[in-house]
Order: structure tokens, then sequence, then C-alpha cells
């Protein structure tokens, strides 16, 4: 789970990167490994969609074709508005910034839990 922009996207647009101080295993939309890297970089990125605007940290990993991937919280958080026939998205029922930032926190807690049971399972495998 996560805010991911591809790579290329972001050195081609001159994102300043931040270093992870651990890099991150990634695992393809799909649940298998991505076989190319770990992800070792965030950006922090300001989101410009019509009224909207919003700044987010994003990890930068190889998404192929793919430029960016939105988190579910995020989107929940949104609750965007899309016409498929006609490709319209709309953001008009935003949750108000006090509330998309508790869903953002909430996330942030779930996502350092997680990677401390990696951690944890690493260590175990390290001492096999």
């Amino acid at each position: 789970m996560g805010m991911f922009i591809n790579k290329g996207i972001a050195e081609r647009h001159g994102f300043k990167m931040r270093k992870l101080e651990r890099p991150l295993k990634v695992k393809n939309v799909d649940g298998t490994e991505n076989s190319r890297e770990n992800i070792t970089y965030q950006v922090e990125v300001i989101v410009f969609y019509e009224n909207h605007v919003e700044r987010m940290r994003m990890d930068m990993c190889n998404l192929g074709k793919t430029k960016v991937i939105l988190e579910m919280p995020w989107l929940q958080a949104h609750n965007l508005e899309i016409n498929w026939e006609i490709g319209e998205v709309k953001m008009t029922r935003c949750l108000p910034l006090y509330e998309r930032n508790l869903a953002v926190k909430k996330d942030i807690e779930q996502r350092k839990k997680i990677r401390k049971r990696i951690r944890n399972v690493e260590k175990a495998d390290r001492k096999k």
C-alpha cells in the first residue's frame, strides 16, 4: 500500500529526492515481488487538479508504463466522481483537510506496523 511515482517521471521532472533510511521491498500491484529494485527514495510533490491542491509524499520505483499509483485511503478520502464513459473526473466530494489528515495518519501508522513486522521476519530469517 502506498503512493507511488514512476522513477523515470520523477527524474525527468527534476523532483527533489529524499533517500530513505531503510530500503523498502517492492511488490507489484498483482502481489508479486518487483524483481528490479527496492524503494530507496521518496519525493514530495504538489498535486494540482482543477481547484484541488495537495502536497503528498510518493515512493519512487519502476512502474513500467504507469506514471503514478494512488493508494486506497487517498482515493477514499477524496471520493472522486468518475464518469468512465466520457473520461471525466471531478473532485467535489473531498473530505475536509482535517479528516484527510486523519486518514493519512492512520495509513502512516499502518505502514510503520507493516515495516516493523517485515524487519522482525528479516531478523528471524538471518538467525536461521
